[in-house]
């Protein structure tokens, strides 16, 4: 079993000691985000999880339990969403600089194969045109040479909550022509600095660039973590240009505290500081408590 820790909000960010509590007692609840009262117990006996990603736009938290995770028998890797974006957009994101330093020290740490820059969404809008995408890109693409060895990118999908979210940063809509263009552009720029550029949920074609479709939750890269075959199948609960293998998440929506505008996992941000107010890190629950109306099932491996 993959787990996913996790799509649904930024587990290291906010919940590290929650994750930890869970990882120690063997079991985690997943409440089912579209049916509250059923929650699912996910086993996390190391010698189930075959390897635990992290999704996260600061692992700082993170850092000092990774010592005992490992020592616990886990294996893991890191999707690490680094932009360009400042406080307008990404509003309780720490210093870009003090992010990078980070990125370096985890990929010093655990080695740069299991550090995947994510430059996800993309944006466009009068001041983030396509040159100066390419130009901030390629300023991070220099510090982060020889931290890690590939690059995930995606372009802003404009859900009813991020253009609601979004309305006041003029945002503009993204071509397939635009598309090519910066593929081919920051493709150009990444392999400069020994980087591999792949797009994450994307049904246009930048093979040509030498951009392939990605696999955020990558079974070939895991079975290069682990050591051995991992037996998994293609996620069919992701989007349709999704290419990740079946995982288990252990988040909930609208509970990160980053506040970025284009989130597509936040409703608003006032519910996520509510379910934050919720958090409980000695409950197995992400966020809130069990209830006697709760139905709770084992979720199989």
């Amino acid at each position: 079993m993959i787990v996913s820790a996790s799509r649904r909000t930024d587990i290291p960010a906010f919940y590290a000691t929650w994750l930890l509590n869970r990882l120690r007692d063997g079991f985690a609840y997943v409440r089912n985000p579209f049916r509250y009262r059923q929650i699912s117990k996910v086993t996390l006996d190391p010698e189930v999880v075959d390897c635990i990603v992290f999704w996260t736009k600061n692992p700082t938290p993170l850092l000092p339990y990774l010592t005992a995770i490992e020592e616990m028998g886990y294996r893991f890797y890191f999707q690490f969403t680094l932009t360009p974006y400042d406080q307008a957009i990404e509003r309780n994101v720490p210093d870009k600089a003090l992010l990078i330093r980070t990125f370096q020290e985890l990929a010093e740490r655990i080695g740069p194969r299991r550090v995947v820059w994510r430059y996800d969404p993309i944006i466009l809008s009068p001041e983030l045109s396509m040159e100066k995408h390419v130009e901030l890109f390629a300023q991070l693409a220099a510090e982060l040479k020889g931290s890690c060895e590939r690059c995930v990118i995606s372009f802003l999908d404009f859900y009813a909550k991020t253009r609601r979210n979004t309305k006041g940063l003029q945002l503009l809509p993204i071509s397939e022509e635009d598309m090519q263009a910066l593929g081919r552009a920051l493709a150009a720029v990444a392999q400069a600095q020994q980087i591999q550029v792949f797009t994450c949920s994307e049904e246009v074609d930048l093979n040509q660039w030498g951009v392939a479709h990605g696999k955020c939750i990558d079974d070939g890269l895991i079975e290069g973590i682990v050591g051995r075959p991992i037996p998994a199948k293609k996620d069919k609960g992701q989007r349709v240009g999704c290419g990740c293998v079946e995982s288990v998440d252990l988040g909930a929506y609208n509970t990160c505290l980053h506040q970025c505008l284009y989130c597509y996992a936040n409703a608003d941000h006032l519910a996520a500081a509510a379910n934050w107010a919720e958090h409980d890190p000695a409950s197995p629950l992400l966020h809130g408590q069990v209830t006697p109306e709760d139905q709770i099932t084992v979720r199989r491996t």
